[in-house]
């Protein structure tokens, strides 16, 4: 199937790598209009040069005035998909409150501002879809050292039932998605930051799930491609994992 979101604007967070980027590319090769966001200017000029249909924009999500001022500047917005994250690694005794809080500024706050400034148009056009990332380490599985990054995917999972359902009848849909162990960048920046054999590391990271492999982001852009289409257009409030049977 081709032209799967012919004629919609989307909106991204995280675009400049790893499902963010691969998402951003499957919307654009489907026909949607792109507006792709992330901190890194020069990644997103990079992946501005791999399709035509993609516009970039600096955004720092930690910053809700940006967010407003985007969004103002904008036409209104079709799809948005909310994929900015941070992963803070530790139990609860290893988490201050510096981590504590920036992991809810990146994952949930964020979250929250976007929303919050992308509905208006969605319910003045009655329709829209929202797509946010959450994780499988969260209230789906409990992960060993992800204290503060699983309790804000929780917070995701219960902000995304809780538009769905005050929305629903108004056409705008929302969904969560809760990947698991996908190989991406940000995952070898912290294989890198364990030290000692990077390949051994990787190794663990593939043999932890159950089919002896890690996802690839191009797998995650597909589920979102699929939410973001009207193909899913009864499909709200819905926590898709895909995470290669790891929560078994």
């Amino acid at each position: 199937m081709s032209g799967r979101l012919s004629g919609k604007h989307v909106l991204l967070t995280a675009a400049g790598a790893g499902i963010g980027r691969a998402t951003a590319l499957a919307f654009a090769r489907e026909g949607a209009k792109v507006l792709a966001t992330d901190i890194d200017s020069s990644a997103l000029n990079s992946l501005a040069k791999e399709h035509s249909s993609i516009a970039t924009q600096v955004l720092d999500v930690t910053h809700p005035d940006n967010i407003e001022a985007l969004v103002r500047a904008s036409d209104p917005f079709d799809v948005l998909f909310n994929c900015a994250g941070y992963v803070h690694a530790g139990s609860i005794l290893d988490t201050d409150d510096a981590g504590w809080r920036r992991s809810f500024t990146i994952n949930v706050d964020s979250m929250f501002h976007l929303c919050k400034a992308v509905l208006p148009g969605m319910l003045e056009r009655g329709k829209g879809s929202i797509i946010n990332m959450a994780s499988v380490a969260s209230s789906i599985k409990g992960v060993p050292n992800r204290f503060a990054y699983s309790a804000t995917k929780a917070a995701v999972i219960g902000l995304t039932r809780s538009i769905a359902a005050d929305f629903v009848a108004r056409g705008v849909r929302c969904n969560a998605i809760c990947p698991g162990t996908v190989k991406t960048p940000s995952l070898g920046e912290r294989v890198r930051a364990l030290g000692g054999d990077e390949a051994a590391h990787w190794r663990s990271f593939a043999e932890r799930q159950p089919m002896g492999r890690l996802g690839e982001p191009e797998e995650i852009a597909a589920l979102a491609l699929y939410l973001a289409s009207d193909e899913s257009a009864f499909t709200t409030g819905a926590i898709h994992i895909v995470d290669g049977g790891w929560s078994n």
